[in-house]
């Protein structure tokens, strides 16, 4: 189970001014679901305007109803074995998104997968977190316990050109758990939980 607090607690500093996020990469998908155009920037050389729009995106993953629309996932050994989808966001996570050939492997997986009636887009954003340590009654205290590095991926509906909608799904890895990260589980998230979403977010990520 996912614990509320854990996700209020990244989405708390997913604004303008508390924002870490270093990197966003991304990709277009055309109504034919052939592959239409990709991006792969630094986070903060984006305009005020556009970080604001970006990080209300990445927002609704974490944010999203827990344990309802957003639910963790286990990735067992054989989804951790080489050449796995595991191992390619671990690459991912590792080297900040900066690697664009890993990135459009990614990619290709999604297209293979997810069908859409319009065209879409899939975001990519990094992110490395310092967490505060906290003592027994919860209150901060200041210095940093540990760094949590983690991507969000959101798949969006494109409402005009290259203009994303709401996210439809996506997910947070690796899942952070008891304030820590959870190499082993991931969280995907689907914005109708009765939609085939968490099914076809799972095939993507091997579990």
């Amino acid at each position: 189970m996912i614990n509320r607090e854990d996700m209020l607690e990244l989405t708390r500093r997913m604004t303008l001014s508390r924002t870490s996020f270093t990197r966003i990469a991304g990709c277009y998908v055309d109504a034919e679901g052939e592959y239409d155009g990709s991006f792969n920037t630094n986070f903060l050389k984006l305009s005020p305007q556009e970080r604001k729009k970006h990080l209300e995106i990445a927002k609704v993953i974490p944010f999203s109803e827990t344990n309802v629309q957003l639910k963790k996932f286990q990735f067992d050994r054989e989804a951790r074995r080489a050449g796995s989808m595991w191992q390619l966001l671990m690459g991912l996570r590792q080297c900040g998104l900066k690697n664009d050939a890993l990135m459009e492997t990614f990619y290709d997986v999604v297209m293979e997968n997810y069908y859409m009636d319009s065209g879409y887009a899939v975001y990519m954003f990094h992110d490395r977190y310092d967490i505060p340590a906290k003592a027994a009654d919860k209150e901060r205290l200041g210095e940093s316990e540990e760094m949590f590095e983690y991507l969000i991926c959101a798949v969006c509906p494109l409402l005009g050109s290259y203009e994303p909608g709401k996210p439809e799904c996506g997910f947070l890895f690796p899942a952070f758990t008891d304030r820590a990260g959870d190499l082993n589980h991931v969280n995907i998230y689907s914005a109708d939980p009765r939609s085939e979403c968490i099914d076809v977010m799972k095939k993507i990520l091997g579990i």
